[in-house]
């Protein structure tokens, strides 16, 4: 499996990982309203998705949907309409001022269901049609004609998910210490407002892109 062709990927992968985005942005909201904890098993949960992805790319089809322009439109609207939901959860957090003050920030996470940040991750990524047409366009640059296609690509997004959660991780830790350090209820009112805007925009974004090709 470590070919010529994994360097280029590693190389490739680890840029897009740290690049901002959807995920990003759920897993800084997830920490700040349950904590360290949540924002792990959202990261972790995201980057379960990526071997559905890679599976559904090796199988072909992900060719499928792209040439069903019903089947990608349901899929694209699916995931538009996840996105914007997490984004309004995000807004009302904001107005009601969960997760703070600093001091109510443990009895706040305790209340948060473990299911609840695993289905939001997951869900976030499996639901993301932009996912599927990343791995398809993607990975096949990474597999050789004589390479076990399913076996490579759930290599290549084992790969993917160390990365990413090593990233994820990081914020997590991170965002979880500024919490203690600028834990107050401004702090999480905005942060819980920018973050569900920003989600917002994501899913209408996606709700109205035209399908590819």
């Amino acid at each position: 499996m470590l070919d010529a062709q994994f360097w280029p990927f590693l190389i490739a992968i680890t840029l897009l990982s740290m690049s901002p985005g959807v995920d990003t942005l759920l897993v800084i909201r997830n920490t700040t309203r349950g904590g360290v904890r949540d924002g792990v098993i959202t990261s972790l949960s995201i980057c379960c998705g990526l071997f559905v992805h890679a599976t559904i790319s090796a199988l072909g089809i992900s060719l499928i949907l792209l040439q069903s322009a019903w089947a990608f439109n349901a899929l694209k609207l699916a995931g538009a309409a996840y996105l914007i939901w997490l984004g309004i959860n995000g807004l009302v957090s904001a107005w009601r001022g969960r997760g703070l003050p600093v001091d109510a920030m443990q009895s706040e996470r305790q209340a948060v269901p473990l299911w609840r940040p695993l289905r939001e991750g997951l869900l976030s990524n499996v639901l993301n049609p932009k996912t599927i047409v990343f791995y398809m366009a993607f990975l096949p640059q990474f597999i050789a004609p004589t390479d076990p296609a399913l076996l490579k690509s759930l290599w290549l997004a084992g790969v993917h998910f160390v990365i990413a959660n090593l990233w994820q991780i990081a914020i997590v830790f991170m965002v979880g210490s500024a919490g203690r350090w600028f834990g107050s209820r401004r702090f999480a009112r905005t942060l819980n407002g920018a973050t569900g805007t920003v989600l917002i925009l994501f899913g209408i974004r996606l709700a109205l892109e035209r399908q590819p090709g």
